[in-house]
């Protein structure tokens, strides 16, 4: 399932279902080419086009992929009765291309440059008018983001569906946390090439090697209107907002103020229900169908006004309680900025007895846990790709030892969340090194607790994911971690719940507590930990509210 990676999930909301039938069931109207198209390296990379059989100049939709461009015959059909040109590519190193596989570079602007001289290709070729848009998801989607990087004035559109700006900040690691689940099981599922993990692991910091293919510190390069779909429980949720919010005010001439975004209650399989272990309602696809890739066509490829830049630049789902019909939240809204409302950055304070509270605590309290690497916390819900996704029902580990919990009382009304959320940690270990791990949920009457969104933070990179800043044993230090963001109404009678722990397994690697890179070394220590909470340690959560 990994190789195929839901490569064509959100064709299938994109795509006319009658049109679906009608090609279907039509003798094929296209030929397919594979061509071996050679990068200005020499490489040559394998190339399937779907061509019109009368020889006519069309506008091209491009995608390049690592699951294998095989396949695609009945899309390639598809899309030439919508009056495009599909063209799939094997990136670098996958499949039928030459090359070593290592995701993303050839992708971007800081080795082999695939993509553009794919570009350049495209446009020399007699079936090509000259127009190309991208479309692709997850991978295909951060192949359109390097894209953007390099510069290119010859896309026309990027139709981005989760997808990411940077591959350290949003993949590789959460905090310096490293997301064990993800890279190691998409990585080696996938056959990427084996040096592909050795070469990762070798840059446990935000260094160099990540700052040189972050999409952040070129967002005036994109040049190329687009729309940047995502889910609040995906695995790049925070990195679609930020691509968008990046692009939208840096962009160049041609992309600045032509964005679009689009929030969904999604995990990766974008549109999927239920999500994890409910069911928001109407929340399969925005009413406005800002998220349709024949309007995107449409628009740029062919030149029709299909009110795409008409709508407004956000669509967001705003979550809630699922229990109750009546409650609010649960809706699509639009905005024409992000964050779409004022929100109050609003502190709930951490306190003795577990308690969470917008008042803050004058007597500290010092509530201690210990993590044992041997035994870590078991990962349950939340952003994840080969692990169950979503909102999932965390008692089974919120009775751990190992786990620090507050909890506030049943909100007397109800309170709207939109934006990021941040914890604010004051915390002590006697360890050389070990991981935070914060976790914001919902708390229902029957003592149900499903999980928000939540972050992690190597704890020798509070100061700076560049630069490793040692720790004095039993010191209290302020760790700021970011749980990405979200939207969503807490009903009145349910209450707010923070979880404090140092491991998620296998979402994240274990650390060791040994001071090593990633705390993977070979003599793991048990960690004594503190959350310390009062006037002088305000350790609380900082909540977007909105009034």
């Amino acid at each position: 399932m990994l190789q195929k990676h839901r490569m064509f999930y959100a064709y299938l909301a994109m795509v006319p279902a009658v049109l679906v039938l009608l090609v279907a069931g039509q003798k094929a109207i296209s030929a397919k080419e594979t061509f071996m198209v050679p990068m200005s390296d020499g490489t040559k990379l394998a190339t399937d086009v779907f061509v019109p059989n009368d020889g006519s100049k069309m506008p091209v939709v491009l995608m390049r992929t690592p699951y294998n461009k095989n396949g695609n015959d009945q899309w390639g059909n598809i899309a030439l009765a919508m009056g495009f040109i599909l063209v799939v590519q094997d990136s670098r190193g996958r499949y039928g291309s030459e090359g070593v596989g290592i995701p993303f570079d050839g992708d971007g602007w800081w080795g082999p440059t695939d993509g553009v001289d794919t570009l350049n290709w495209l446009v020399n070729q007699k079936w090509c008018n000259g127009k190309i848009g991208m479309f692709g998801g997850s991978a295909l989607s951060i192949a359109q983001l390097m894209m953007a990087g390099t510069g290119t004035d010859k896309i026309a559109f990027y139709h981005i569906t989760v997808g990411c700006p940077g591959l350290y900040h949003d993949g590789f690691t959460h905090g310096g946390v490293l997301r064990k689940a993800l890279i190691y099981d998409w990585v080696t599922e996938n056959k990427f090439s084996e040096d592909t993990l050795k070469i990762w692991m070798q840059h446990p910091l935000y260094d160099d090697y990540w700052q040189a293919r972050d999409l952040r510190f070129r967002f005036d390069k994109a040049n190329a209107p687009a729309v940047h779909i995502g889910g609040w429980y995906d695995i790049f949720a925070q990195g679609t907002i930020d691509a968008f919010v990046g692009i939208q005010n840096n962009g160049g001439p041609k992309a600045k103020g032509k964005q679009k975004l689009v929030m969904g209650p999604w995990t990766h399989g974008v549109g999927g229900e239920p999500t994890g272990e409910l069911t928001f309602p109407n929340g399969k696809e925005p009413p406005n169908k800002i998220n349709d890739l024949g309007r995107w066509a449409q628009e740029y490829l062919k030149g029709q006004d299909a009110g795409v830049q008409k709508d407004h630049a956000v669509t967001y789902y705003v979550m809630g309680d699922t229990r109750d019909p009546k409650a609010p939240g649960n809706e699509w809204r639009y905005a024409d900025q992000w964050p779409p409302v004022q929100a109050k950055f609003t502190p709930y304070y951490f306190a003795g007895g577990h308690k969470l509270s917008a008042a803050k605590p004058e007597v500290a309290a010092k509530l201690q846990y210990t993590y044992d690497p041997a035994n870590p916390v078991p990962t349950i819900g939340g952003p994840q790709l080969t692990v169950p996704a979503g909102p999932r029902d965390q008692k089974s580990i919120e009775t751990r030892g190992d786990m620090v919990l507050f909890t506030s009382e049943p909100m007397k009304a109800p309170l709207e969340l939109t934006g990021k959320v941040n914890v604010k940690l004051w915390a002590a270990t006697d360890v050389p090194d070990t991981d935070f791990i914060a976790r914001l949920c919902v708390v229902y009457p029957d003592g149900t607790s499903y999980n928000i969104c939540e972050g992690a933070l190597r704890a020798r990179l509070r100061e700076s994911l560049s630069k490793l800043s040692d720790l004095m044993p039993g010191k209290p230090y302020l760790y700021n971690i970011d749980l990405w963001s979200t939207s969503i109404v807490i009903n009145k009678g349910l209450r707010l719940r923070v979880q404090v722990t140092s491991s998620s397994f296998p979402a994240f690697q274990v650390n060791k507590n040994d001071g090593s890179a990633f705390g993977m070394g070979d003599k793991p220590r048990i960690a004594h930990s503190a959350v310390l909470t009062g006037s002088k340690y305000p350790s609380c959560i900082v909540l977007p509210v909105v009034k």
